[in-house]
């Protein structure tokens, strides 16, 4: 039998029969199998005839052949034609009748022919990296802000430039959303990152005293749940203080680590920067040059892995959603198919750059061996504090290994393209 192959390149459908005598014997094996579980009035229990069984559960019977039989024989013609397919088949044309051969058609998505040519021509943007002095400065006053101390101050009331030592709560205008209690937060007054409303009721201030005002927060606002919310505070002044911050000198480089004067400590800032820029700067070429073969690459994608990479992209927004602290019923509440038509675009262009960097591993015979696997497991186990055997034991149930070596398949693939673009 040979494969149908419809008006989309990625689509086949393949008509199967299945011999007679094979629908018989599965029947008979499942009418044993219902003799021994079904409860019939007048029949003890394991005693009932087939052919009571066939007539009480003729369309059960049908349906269970159908389930056992229909994967079965559809892998093993699949198989036979040299298909692989990436979508559950659709079945029609299904006929099943007492005597005669299981027939039915399978409609599926296979992967599509790819043909990636031109990609050794590519040439990557490999952009001078800086870092200025300014900058450097910049991060190592930074730096000194986190080693601050503070000081209690007795005896006069808070100004500009304090910080106030407070606890707060925080009532929700509306009163749908969740009340807000801090102890011992430091408050800026007239800090450039303090709201204005904190600066302007607590300026004047004593320690002791309490004071009541209302905050709106903007829409942008940062954290999810307060955005564009009024809240009532109620904040009590606990002390005043005044930061402190440390002498930029060879001293403070010594309390920082393994180093001698405040230059060296310059210099391992430099280097920082420019690592994390030259590693920004790497990603962005890999991604346009990604873009640039996919651009170049025509062929069709199966929906089948456009609507896996949909859910993957969706569960993965979501996640983030929840961890802003956006709550569960309002998740709830989002129209998934407005959020999948939106995510469509992107995942198909994922899709599509997975394939193409799939097909010149191929070409290039480039491999992830095992040891790259474990070094992954290791690395995913100290993150999570949990041996090598757990993780590997959960990613081996989970399925997940496979994916876990594709990725690495991916980027080893992006290195080679990044490197011969030179």
């Amino acid at each position: 039998m040979s494969p149908t192959e419809t008006t989309s390149s990625t689509r086949r459908e393949i008509a199967v029969e299945i011999p007679v005598e094979e629908v018989n014997r599965e029947t008979a094996s499942l009418i044993q199998k219902y003799q021994k579980l079904a409860r019939i009035p007048g029949f003890r229990r394991g005693h009932v005839p087939a052919s009571i069984i066939r007539q009480r559960f003729s369309e059960d019977l049908k349906s269970d052949v159908v389930e056992a039989l229909v994967p079965r024989y559809f892998r093993k013609e699949a198989d036979k034609q040299g298909l692989i397919p990436v979508s559950q088949p659709q079945v029609t044309d299904l006929h099943l009748k007492d005597n005669e051969p299981l027939r039915f058609k399978a409609s599926f998505e296979v992967m599509p022919e790819i043909k990636v040519e031109g990609y050794k021509e590519l040439r990557a943007e490999k952009p001078e990296v800086t870092v200025t002095d300014e900058e450097v400065e910049q991060s190592l006053n930074g730096v000194r802000e986190q080693h601050a101390t503070f000081t209690s101050v007795e005896g006069r009331a808070l100004a500009d430039g304090d910080y106030a030592q407070v606890s707060l709560d925080g009532k929700p205008k509306d009163g749908e959303d969740k009340p807000v209690h801090r102890d011992e937060v430091l408050v800026e007054i007239a800090g450039k990152n303090t709201m204005p409303e904190f600066t302007e009721n607590l300026r004047g201030a004593s320690a002791g005293d309490d004071r009541v005002f209302e905050v709106t927060y903007a829409q942008d606002a940062q954290e999810q749940r307060l955005a564009g919310k009024t809240f009532t505070y109620t904040v009590k002044v606990q002390s005043i203080k005044q930061k402190t911050l440390p002498e930029l000198d060879d001293q403070f480089a010594t309390q920082l680590g393994d180093f001698k004067t405040l230059d060296e400590v310059r210099q391992r800032i430099r280097e920082g920067m420019e690592s994390e820029r030259k590693h920004a700067a790497e990603h962005e070429a890999k991604d346009k040059l990604v873009a640039e073969l996919v651009k170049r690459t025509e062929f069709e994608v199966p929906e089948a892995l456009v609507d896996r990479q949909i859910d993957v992209r969706l569960e993965r927004g979501l996640r983030a959603l929840a961890a802003q602290g956006m709550k569960a019923e309002d998740i709830k509440k989002m129209d998934l198919n407005r959020l999948r038509v939106g995510q469509r675009e992107q995942a198909l262009q994922e899709v599509k750059a997975s394939l193409v960097l799939d097909k010149i591993a191929e070409e290039e015979k480039i491999e992830v061996s095992d040891e790259e696997i474990d070094r992954e497991i290791d690395a995913l186990a100290t993150q999570s504090k949990q041996t090598p055997e757990a993780i590997r034991a959960r990613l081996t149930r989970d399925g997940a290994l496979d994916r876990i070596r594709n990725r690495i398949r991916s980027e080893k693939t992006l290195d080679f393209l990044y490197r011969q673009s030179a």
